[in-house]
């Protein structure tokens, strides 16, 4: 079998459209590859955030106010924490001291705080960058604002390391609504996460593949379309395509020629 999942020299079906399964970008390497393969590449996402509301999030019994450190690993974590904040008539004391996964999302809680007023705490990219700073406040217990899918890579590396905390659901990532492509039929359906695959079948329970390829970044990924018994016919990152364009390019070479 071939990596696309097609025996060795079949010839592959030509692709005229990909549905790709994010919102559509102001710019975005997608647009060059429509450009130059004369395909259509159209963008929905299949997944979408919802706030959790005060009055459920009060059922949690978890005051802010009683946490000292918060650990935010994206903007929309951010967005959440200071709208719930807001709901429930509370304001973070100016003491409070904030752990930035990266650099982007520290940037983004300025529109929230006065640096030079809190403490923020930067990393690369992950958990463990914060680990000299989350050291030096191991008597703390830190709040972690999330949602109804948690934080796995942050939450497991507090645990490894014995940390005090607590996981606050602020918002909820959902299926969204797609039933208008009941009647819209794909080449390529692209997805990068489980959630996307968890989506498209309940909201089409009864999706059969059939001639469609599926494009999927990472093993999660990969192993959420193997378990409902879809073919992967386009993968990413490997060595040669650490991206998904460049996946999707090395495919249309070939079926597009």
């Amino acid at each position: 079998m071939a990596a696309n999942g097609k025996p060795a020299g079949e010839k592959l079906k030509k692709v005229k459209t990909i549905l790709i399964s994010q919102p559509k970008p102001e710019r975005s390497p997608y647009f060059d590859l429509a450009k130059k393969y004369n395909i259509t590449i159209d963008w929905r996402s299949f997944i979408h955030v919802e706030p959790v509301n005060a009055k459920e999030f009060r059922r949690s019994k978890i005051k802010p106010l009683e946490y000292n450190c918060v650990i935010f690993n994206s903007k929309t974590a951010i967005d959440h924490f200071f709208r719930m904040s807001t709901e429930l008539r509370i304001k973070m004391s100016a003491d409070t001291k904030y752990f930035c996964l990266s650099e982007a999302i520290a940037n983004y809680l300025q529109k929230f705080i006065v640096y030079r007023k809190r403490k923020v705490f930067v990393g690369s990219r992950k958990i463990d960058d914060l680990k000299t700073y989350l050291n030096k406040h191991k008597t703390e217990e830190f709040l972690l604002p999330c949602s109804n899918l948690g934080s796995t890579a942050v939450t497991n590396y507090l645990d490894e390391h014995n940390y005090a905390y607590k996981e606050a659901v602020m918002y909820k990532t959902v299926a969204s609504d797609l039933s208008d492509l009941s009647d819209i039929t794909y080449d390529v359906l692209v997805f990068f996460s489980p959630l996307g695959i968890h989506s498209l079948y309940e909201n089409f329970p009864k999706f059969k593949q059939n001639e469609t390829r599926i494009a999927v970044y990472g093993s999660k990924t990969s192993n959420a379309v193997i378990e409902k018994g879809l073919t992967i016919n386009i993968k990413a990152p490997e060595v040669d395509v650490p991206s998904m364009t460049m996946a999707i390019e090395k495919y249309l070479k070939v079926s597009n020629k």
